[in-house]
């Protein structure tokens, strides 16, 4: 019986190894036709398929790709494998390569696994997010699945990808309908693909069910998608530099391709060209989302990595390097001790390991910079500069503080210029960090786009009004186009003046005073002709509890470790404190019910209006009492400030300019 089974098993493994053979693709003549048979390496190769043995050359073809060791990947590459086997490979990678063997795929992590069919339909579309249909194609599984594949060696692993990929290449080919081509291939979905099989191929390339024959499908369809981006480069944005880079990449890590050269000009001119007009003068990368603003670090140093592995390195101007050095120096200034930074636009939380990591690698290609080396090294070496507080304008982003460690209080503002799709109308908005704790979240984004039930929640969190900034009637910023009025920093006192032209008619002019490295005194001013109800808004953390004193127009959390804040208006006009609905989202598809609320009055006529709110963090259960004092002199409408502060019976005197 025993006999019997092991007889059955190996019919079966023979049956199933014969109809994987049938499957393939005959070897002819113009398998070759995308190859550099010139390229060094490849000279047994050329004599192969010069004497017309095409299985042959295949096979050899093969056999160079095995023993390739000059061209190295970033993260998985050949002859690691004895280092990885049996290593744990996370639960997350685990469970996508256990699940994609039952076609059970996450083509976002913001969901779950969706059931695409024993005959996978690669036009499932679960859940109305284009995001969903869109990633699909990106196929990242592929990779967990051969990270699997690496440490168990088993074979399941391996032959199921092969499948896959004939699959998704005999369902999606390019021209099978108009709908299929803008999702299927979308230009940025073939540049994740052509980004991420380099390194499926070194985890798969040494397996027996990875033949010569599949070798040259896999080769042509990689050439067929890499050649096809540069014929439909998106027209800009960080689409462009993605697009770009991976170009550069596939020229870089396939140097054997006949047009790898040229995709590598083509990548590195974009990059060039693009660096210039996508980075602000200070660093900031124009859709003023600190998310894309790291993935464009990212782009812009792996191109510059590529072209070094493939000697193109001195084709990148040193001007590129000295970007990607300031772009670096705005995220180490505008990151809050966890390693996270604020959620302005289309941003989430990121992993504390991630951004160190990140933090790393940037201090390898900048070894000199005494701050980024303390960001990589959590503080243990490098150099942290010699001043606090400091401001990126042309980007609009500003930062008040105090200290750099976990200690510190630190606010992080946006008043930026006009900027792209990942951006949101929220100058003025900010987030505050004290002590360990971010008291005041922006809102984030939620999700992308689909159909009008994922658009309505998109447009949900990107309100004006449910980011800590001044609105007109409820209603969302016509115009993001901050004019820095000032920004001066000094010992007891840092301030920012803008003015925004929010609304037709109506010019928000905002002033951040940063008294005593402790608190800050907002200054909020509605000028021009237009009228309605003006709101100025606040977002707490989702677990503040918060207390609200509409007597006195106060709202203060109630931590129990008694790090706590307190907002209050010091008007002494008429002002009414609401509470509003408020949300945050964290990652995305995921949000949270926190507390919000906003002080408001009427605008009735020509008159400016005006709002003063203090922000102040405490230690203790009991909020401090505080009350303000115009002095002789003051004058708000001319941006004069003379003004007594007592907090708890303690005076304070506040004398500057808001002007320059």
């Amino acid at each position: 019986m025993i006999n019997l089974k092991k007889t059955t098993a190996a019919f079966f493994m023979l049956l199933m190894s014969c109809l994987t053979q049938a499957q393939e693709t005959p070897i002819t003549k113009a398998s070759f036709d995308n190859i550099n048979l010139a390229c060094a390496g490849l000279e047994k190769v050329n004599q192969l398929y010069n004497a017309a043995k095409y299985d042959a050359a295949a096979k050899e073809l093969l056999s160079y790709y095995r023993n390739r060791k000059n061209i190295r990947h970033s993260d998985f590459n050949l002859g690691e494998e004895a280092q990885f086997k049996g290593k744990y490979i996370g639960k997350a990678n685990q469970e996508k390569a256990d699940n994609a063997l039952l076609h059970q795929f996450q083509p976002h992590k913001g969901y779950g696994f969706f059931d695409f069919g024993k005959d996978i339909n690669w036009d499932y579309w679960p859940v109305k997010d284009n995001e969903i249909r869109w990633q699909l194609h990106r196929v990242t599984w592929w990779t967990s699945m051969g990270l699997a594949y690496r440490s168990s060696g088993d074979e399941k692993y391996a032959k199921e990808w092969v499948f896959q990929f004939r699959d998704w290449e005999k369902k999606n080919y390019l021209g099978r309908s108009v709908e299929n081509d803008s999702i299927a291939w979308r230009p940025l979905e073939v540049s994740e693909r052509i980004q991420s099989f380099p390194g499926v191929f070194n985890l798969f390339v040494v397996s027996p069910n990875f033949t010569p024959a599949f070798l040259m499908e896999f080769l042509n369809s990689f050439n067929k998608q890499t050649a096809y981006i540069p014929k439909h480069y998106s027209k800009e944005g960080n689409h462009l530099l993605f697009e770009a880079q991976r170009v550069l990449g596939a020229g870089a890590f396939f140097p054997e391709f006949k047009q790898s050269e040229e995709w590598r000009k083509s990548g590195i001119e974009i990059l060039n060209r693009e660096i210039k007009l996508q980075v602000l003068p200070d660093g900031v990368q124009w859709e003023l989302s600190p998310t894309y603003h790291v993935g464009c670090i990212e782009i812009f140093t792996k191109a510059y990595n590529a072209a070094k592995m493939a000697g193109v390195a001195n084709e990148f101007p040193e001007s590129y390097i000295k970007t990607i050095e300031k772009m670096v120096f705005v995220t180490a200034n505008i990151s809050f001790p966890n390693y996270n930074y604020p959620m302005f636009g289309d941003t989430w939380v990121v992993d504390k390991n991630l951004r160190i990591k990140q933090f790393a690698s940037w201090s390898e290609m900048f070894p000199k910079d005494g701050l980024i080396e303390y960001y990589a090294t959590e503080g243990k070496s490098g150099k942290l500069p010699d001043y606090l507080s400091n401001a990126f304008p042309n980007g609009g982003l500003y930062t008040f503080r105090n200290g750099w460690d976990n200690k510190a209080t630190i606010m992080v503002l946006k008043a930026g210029p006009p900027a792209e799709f990942h951006a949101q109308p929220d100058n003025g908005t900010f987030e505050l960090w004290v002590k360990g704790r971010n008291f005041t979240p922006d809102t984030g984004c939620y999700i992308y786009s689909g159909d009008a039930e994922v658009t309505k929640m998109r447009n949900w969190f990107r309100q004006t009004r449910v980011h800590s900034t001044l609105t007109l009637d409820n209603q969302n910023m016509v115009i993001t186009k901050a004019q820095q009025n000032k920004w001066q920093t000094g010992k007891n006192l840092d301030i920012l003046a803008y003015t925004n032209p929010s609304y037709t008619n109506l010019n928000h002019q905002r002033s951040m005073l940063f008294i005593n490295e402790k608190y800050f005194l907002i200054i909020d001013k509605a000028i021009g002709k237009a009228t309605g109800n003006l709101g100025v808004h606040f977002q707490l953390k989702e677990d503040s509890k918060p207390v609200f004193d509409k007597v006195n127009n106060k709202v203060y959390t109630t931590y129990e470790d008694g790090n706590n804040l307190l907002i209050q208006s010091l008007n002494t006009d008429k002002v009414t404190l609401n509470e509003e609905e408020g949300k945050v989202s964290y990652s995305y598809a995921k949000e949270i019910t926190r507390p919000a609320f906003a002080f408001e009055k009427p605008k009735k006529d020509t008159t400016a209006q005006q709002f003063i709110s203090i922000v102040y963090p405490y230690d203790g259960n009991k909020a401090p009492e505080i009350s303000i004092k115009p002095n002789a002199g003051n004058d708000f409408e001319k941006g004069i400030l003379n003004l007594s502060i007592t907090i708890d019976g303690k005076k304070s005197e506040i004398k500057t300019s808001l002007q320059e």
